[in-house]
């Protein structure tokens, strides 16, 4: 039942509603258009002028607005007479390549350090090896094994040794099936270049290779613990013959 006031009249409870700016309402209701598959991967936006005139806005606000969408990875500008803003692609694959990209930024601006990056990215990694124990299936073991195999072939000094390596942490992220995991550690793999900071010899680079072969068996296996301390293991034996980093 409602209450009432001291006049007689029903009392409700109210709050004040912020009201978007029109740059927000714009951006706001063309994000929504791609969220809700109004517009499509690769579909062009309407021009800026015809979007100002459909918001009855400025096309500064327009421009505002679009370049937000921009940086939050929904569409991408392409300039000329044949281009315009067009819908970018969003899952978890474009959320790797936006982390990848801003982090490569902040690290440039040396606003963060590769250590700090490499910490994060090894406190990914064990969680990421026991899900993955768990969560594999027979697909994840056949991209795994060929990693390994092609790694066998390799010698320290190939120029392929760390994208094999990337690669091959990478898979066991994505074998956890989480989703974000995976995006993160790819793209923490891609920022901090790992094997770059490591002194790695022919007997180092032997020991890693028999890291993975073991770590993949566990993967097989499904057994939690062995995969989660392997990993825990080939992180520690890695970081202990790192150098200096630059």
């Amino acid at each position: 039942m409602a209450t009432r006031t001291s006049d007689g009249s029903a009392r409700a409870e109210f709050a004040p509603t912020p009201v978007l700016r029109p740059r927000q309402q714009v951006e706001s209701q063309i994000r929504e258009a791609i969220l809700s598959g109004q517009f499509a991967q690769g579909d062009r936006l309407p021009s800026e002028t015809r979007l100002a005139e459909r918001f009855g806005v400025s096309r500064a606000t327009v421009r505002e607005a679009l370049q937000s969408l921009v940086e939050g990875g929904l569409i991408t500008k392409v300039p000329g007479a044949t281009g315009g803003s067009f819908v970018e692609f969003v899952d978890h694959h474009k959320l790797s390549q936006l982390v990848s990209d801003r982090m490569s930024s902040i690290l440039d601006l040396g606003s963060i350090r590769h250590d700090e990056v490499a910490a994060f990215r090894d406190l990914l990694e064990i969680p990421c090896a026991r899900l993955a124990a768990l969560n594999r299936t027979d697909d994840d073991l056949v991209a795994l094994r060929e990693v390994i195999e092609r790694e066998k072939a390799t010698t320290v000094d190939d120029p392929s040794v760390p994208h094999l390596n990337a690669e091959f942490h990478s898979l066991v992220a994505q074998a956890s099936q989480n989703r974000v995991m995976a995006a993160f550690v790819s793209a923490l793999h891609r920022v901090a270049h790992p094997l770059a900071f490591i002194n790695t010899d022919a007997e180092v680079g032997k020991q890693a290779v028999r890291h993975h072969i073991k770590l993949c068996a566990a993967i097989q296996e499904h057994d939690v613990d062995a995969a989660t301390e392997l990993m825990r293991k080939h992180l520690d034996y890695m970081n202990a013959h790192a150098r200096e980093r630059g």
